[in-house]
């Protein structure tokens, strides 16, 4: 089934007049609304949906690694639910040494990923030359292929001679037509032009929030979920890209929120990009909050009305008219907005979104987010204790341990925006000898890029290790002194940590 717009007259005055949202401040769970929609779209329990998302965390920091140690022979890399880890492509057993190396499970593979992008960007210099019968064409990693999308085979046999490819160089699947999701909202809805409802994206610092490119062009008014002037687009791009900046006047202040439709906000932490293979969820006005699984990157769309855009991320969520220009999240991670898709919610789609980043990068923005590089907080846990440097000993070595929250400089960190965190004068959170076994001690050491040094704090409160894939723990579920160490990620309190 096609997607359509509800832009109709009818459908815009009763939007206007339907209660407005709470801005509410974050629950004490914000990821408790995405663990429930992970468990209904994804058939998981509760503790495999806190456990995945404490994994998927890490898969990011392990594909930078990957990819940093195989430089040219890089061959993509995708989150495996089924191993729990990060799997990479090796082209031989050099580069499988490498990607274990670095923590990611190798496969065998013939293409690198520079070799497969060639391959996609034959297909986008004629893409003027797909029709409306070719729905889009994308790198698939796992399957070390191009995919592309079209209603009829031959369709794509075409648009593939045209690009001057071979059939053997891509894989054919066929698809709905996609089209643009309009009458949105993300996070909360808002009105373009008197007479477009579209939805918010995320907000950023610079003042306004990011949407979808479709919603409205450069200078178009905009007004708020309560018929209150709102603002004016001060830039928007489509087709090509889907994105647009909506600047905000002085009676909107930016929140690092996302509705989650479970009765409260999922709190934006900032815009790690998830990896492929990775769940996420996405807000919408028509169905709440939704979730799938990453399926691509980097996807060229082009859509029913002709009109082609490139690098979206492609994913199995489904939308429904009116979820266009909606909120991403991964965990905590904001990840981009509703570009369109095909299918529903009652039998299934695929849906499509531009990465939240492109867009802060093309006009210079910065995401609001609950906290940021450079920020200084406790971390607070099991039995609403801190993680301590025991007697603020800030010497090479020194285990950490939970204790009593006190104030103290032992007990504030630094969390610069590299992925470290650091005491007061500087040192970093280790793991010690850099073991990837269970039960290793977290000590403080002098700071040194080591994968070890690693942390990622995940929307489920998992404070994750990405190169030993395990989750700093409370160790026997001790009290005041009790030392910490890694441990399987079992999504337990004894786990669970908070900044404040």
């Amino acid at each position: 089934m096609r997607l359509t717009a509800l832009t109709s007259a009818a459908v815009l005055a009763v939007a206007l007049i339907a209660p407005a949202p709470a801005y509410a401040a974050p629950t004490p769970d914000p990821a408790l609304g995405m663990e429930q929609a992970l468990q209904r779209d994804l058939g998981l329990t509760a503790d495999q949906a806190r456990i995945r998302q404490a994994h998927e965390a890490a898969a990011p920091v392990v594909e930078r690694d990957v990819r940093t140690r195989l430089g040219s022979r890089f061959a993509g890399a995708w989150y495996s639910p089924e191993d729990g880890r990060l799997k990479a492509g090796a082209l031989d057993e050099a580069a499988a040494a490498l990607a274990r190396a670095a923590g990611a499970l190798p496969v065998r593979v013939d293409r690198s990923q520079q070799q497969l992008d060639a391959v996609k960007a034959r297909l986008d210099g004629k893409a003027a030359a797909a029709g409306r019968d070719v729905h889009g064409w994308y790198v698939d990693v796992a399957a070390n292929t191009v995919t592309v999308s079209a209603a009829t085979p031959a369709a794509a046999r075409r648009f593939v001679a045209a690009s001057g490819l071979s059939a053997a160089q891509v894989r054919v699947v066929t698809s709905q037509a996609p089209s643009p999701l309009y009458d949105i909202r993300g996070g909360d809805q808002y009105v373009i032009n008197g007479n477009t409802l579209c939805s918010i994206g995320f907000s950023v610092n610079n003042g306004g929030f990011v949407t979808a490119g479709h919603c409205g062009g450069t200078g178009s008014p905009t007004l708020g979920y309560n018929n209150v002037s709102q603002g004016t687009f001060a830039g928007s791009s489509f087709p090509g890209n889907d994105y647009a900046w909506v600047r905000t006047n002085a009676n909107w202040t930016p929140r690092p929120w996302v509705n989650n439709y479970a009765g409260g906000n999922v709190a934006v932490a900032g815009s790690q990009e998830a990896a492929i293979g990775a769940s996420i969820c996405r807000s919408g006005r028509t169905t709440g909050w939704r979730c799938g699984v990453v399926q691509a990157k980097n996807v060229t769309v082009n859509y029913s009305d002709g009109r082609t855009v490139y690098g979206l991320t492609q994913t199995t969520a489904c939308a429904e008219g009116g979820d266009s220009g909606g909120a991403w999240m991964s965990g905590n991670q904001a990840q981009g907005v509703t570009s369109g898709g095909s299918g529903n919610c009652s039998t299934g789609g695929t849906t499509f979104y531009q990465p939240v980043n492109e867009i802060l990068g093309a006009y210079g923005l910065s995401l609001t987010t609950t906290g940021g590089g450079g920020s200084t907080s406790r971390i607070i846990g099991w039995q609403d204790k801190c993680i301590d440097v025991p007697n603020s000993n800030f010497v090479d070595g020194q285990r950490l341990q939970l204790w009593d929250c006190n104030g103290t400089n032992a007990q504030n960190w630094n969390f610069p925006g590299d992925g470290t965190i650091r005491t007061v004068n500087g040192l970093c959170m280790d793991v010690a000898w850099g073991s990837t076994a269970p039960g290793a001690a977290i000590q403080i050491v002098g700071c040194s890029g080591n994968p070890a040094q690693q942390f990622v704090l995940t929307g489920a409160g998992d404070l994750v290790n990405p190169q030993a894939n395990k989750c700093v723990d409370v160790t026997g579920w001790g009290g005041t002194g009790t030392p910490l160490s890694t441990w399987d990620c079992t999504g337990g309190a004894n786990q669970k940590w908070r900044r404040g």
